[in-house]
Formats: C-alpha cells, structure tokens, sequence
C-alpha cells in the first residue's frame, strides 16, 4: 500500500475548527486522519501539505519511519503543528493497514483489553459562567448515565484571581457536586491557569468537594512547576494534553509525581501514543487521553483505549457538541448511557461523510478563546 496523494478538509464547528485528511494510495484505498489544533486549522493544513514530500510514495506500513521523515528529518521543532500534521497523516496510514488487514485498529496495537469504556462528559456546561446554569447542565449529564464529568469553574482567570472569582470558582464546584451527589466522579479543568500558589490555594479550597482531579492547574512548560503542585495538592493532578514528543513525557514521569497522564494523540500519532501508554504503565501511573478536538480524534482514543490495560477514563465532547456532529461521520460513535466501544469494521472503523462537511466551512472566528470573558458558551468569535 503505497501512499499517492493526500486531501485536506476544514469542518467550521463553532467553537474550534476541525482539520481531516484522506490519505489515498496507489492501491485505491484510503484512510483518514484528524489534525485539529485550536486557532491554527489553516496552518495545520499548510503542514500537511507542506511535509508531503517525505511521505508521498512510502508504504503505509512504514509508520515509525513516516513518523521519523516527518520529525526528525525535518530538522525542526515544530510543535504541536508538526504533531498535528504527522498525527494526522499516521492516523490515516492505520486506517488503510486495518483496511488492508481486515482489523480495527485496536486489535492491530495491542487486542482487546476492556469490555467497554467509561466516559467523563466535557462541553456540557455551555451557557453563563453561574452556579444555577452548571447545577442544571450537571444534571442533564448524570440523567445521561455519566458517572463522571468535567469542567473548568474559573471563567478567564489567567496566574491570580480576586476574592470574588475564587469565591465564584468554588460555589461552581459545590453546585455541581450538590447536582450529581456523592458517587460521581468530578474532574476540575485548570487550562494551564495558575501560578503554582494561586494553584495550590484552589487546590486546598476544593477538596471537600472530593474532586477526582486538578487537571492542568499550571503552564505545562516549566515541568518543574506542574511537579511541586502535583506533590504538594491534596487533590491528584491529571496532565499531558500540551506535549507533543516522549522526551516530554520522561521528564514528568521520573519525578513520579502525575499518575493521571492525558497524552494527545493528536500531537503524537498513535504509534508514540501507545509508547507512551506502556511508559505510564512503568510508573503505577493510568492514562485519560485527552479527546477535546473533533469526531475522529474520539474514534482513535476509543481504540488506543481499548488496547491499553493501564486506561482509566475517556473524554466525550460529541454528545454536547452541535447537533450535525452526528452526521460527519459515518456511522457515528455512539455513547451509551456514559459507555463507549470503538466500531468493529476494519481500521478506524468510520468514514468522513463530505457532504455533511461542505455545510460547515472554516471561519476564523471558530476557537476557543480560554482567556476571554464568556468563553464557555464556546459560539463564534465575529470580532
């Protein structure tokens, strides 16, 4: 199965816009990937594009050396857009090597290690930033069959907060667990906030609410910082979903301080990703892969999920995203009553459907601005 050709499609959701490929071959068969990155869709695309070259005539089955010609021998750091693109593009080479093989894609990296997957609900909250409007969302989650939900109570606190936002952020927290009671797990969403004492006094502050997690309370870059949080908070810290290479990933790990790791396949390719499982595994540690980008980044944390023995929790946008989302994928994957399983039919198991994405097309105001006042009703920026 040799590579021939690649095709690019932005899909315009409004709160960030998704970036697909279909990576075709000589053979006739294709396969699909995602590259989505908040706020750089046409420069992923530009990536995609731009890295052909080093692709283009290699076989499908060479995916650690597609993966090295798209990294290493570019000689540059690109980050999360590079990621993104080799992401991207690996994705679509095991949808072809699943199609070629007659596998899904969890069976081809590791077979079946859970009967079925649990969810945590994310994007269920939009609306005002008060403790009524998340009570009542939380409530319509948990009605769903979640056992477990997230959400960021912060608005757009960036290092320090006044009284009156860390008062606000912690009758969020009691809102919520007064919705769903005592047995349900509630994630905290940190989004790279906080200085590391403005951390820790939330910390402190929210654990009689019994969180299951403080995920990404501080910048990811100083490692240093997110470790003396992770040591020091009462509450367990989950992070991961910013780095995009193993290098990253070793350096949290030694200091054994984050036993939640929420790698990005969307960053690494599935190949680094299942790496990086086996990685956590060696620390005690599980991994929560982060699944916040768009439909078919959902199918491929489903089966690296499955095939991975060390999985705690899977991330669910798609039931609280826009209604057509259903419809961009064909079939759809389905969460029943707070559980998913990935499809069954050879390679990811889905299919863009074109048409539906012709609907939606890219517009620049479609990103999540974390930092800007109303954030969470997560609709398009016009200005």
């Amino acid at each position: 199965m040799i590579i021939s050709d690649v095709e690019t499609f932005i899909v315009g959701n409004p709160w960030k816009n998704w970036v697909f490929v279909r990576l075709h071959t000589k053979e006739g068969v294709y396969g699909i990937g995602e590259g989505t990155l908040n706020g750089f869709a046409k420069t992923v695309e530009a990536a995609v594009h731009e890295l052909k070259h080093l692709y283009i005539g290699m076989s499908v089955f060479d995916v650690e050396t597609i993966a090295l010609k798209m990294t290493r021998d570019v000689y540059s750091d690109g980050g999360q857009i590079q990621g993104s693109a080799l992401a991207a593009i690996e994705t679509a080479c095991w949808d072809i090597i699943g199609k070629a093989t007659g596998q899904p894609l969890y069976k081809l990296i590791g077979g079946k290690c859970h009967d079925k997957l649990r969810c945590y609900a994310n994007g269920w909250y939009r609306g005002p930033r008060t403790p009524e409007n998340f009570y009542e969302k939380a409530k319509i989650v948990v009605d769903k069959g979640y056992t477990a939900l997230k959400f960021d109570p912060f608005g757009n606190a960036w290092r320090t907060v006044e009284r009156k936002d860390f008062k606000l952020g912690l009758e969020i927290i009691s809102a919520v667990r007064d919705a769903v009671g005592p047995d349900v797990d509630i994630l905290i969403e940190g989004h790279n906030r906080f200085s590391v004492h403005t951390a820790l006094q939330f910390a402190e502050a929210m654990m009689p609410y019994e969180p299951t997690w403080f995920e990404a309370p501080v910048p990811p870059q100083n490692i240093s910082s997110m470790v003396e949080v992770a040591k020091r908070s009462p509450v367990p810290v989950a992070c991961g979903e910013d780095y995009y290479c193993r290098e990253q990933f070793a350096e949290l790990l030694k200091h054994d301080a984050v036993h939640i790791i929420q790698l990005e396949p969307q960053y690494l390719g599935i190949s680094a990703s299942k790496q990086i499982a086996g990685m956590v595994h060696a620390h005690n540690g599980v991994i929560a892969p982060h699944s916040a980008q768009g439909p078919i980044c959902s199918v491929v944390c489903a089966h690296l999920n499955m095939a991975t023995p060390n999985f705690y929790l899977h991330e669910i946008f798609d039931e609280f995203n826009e209604p057509w989302e259903e419809n961009v994928l064909q079939p759809p994957l389905k969460v029943n009553r707070g559980y998913i399983q990935p499809p069954d039919l050879p390679g990811l198991g889905v299919d863009l459907n074109l048409e539906e994405i012709a609907k939606h097309p890219y517009h620049p105001g479609h990103y999540l601005p974390l930092f800007k006042q109303g954030w969470e009703k997560r609709l398009r920026l016009d200005n």
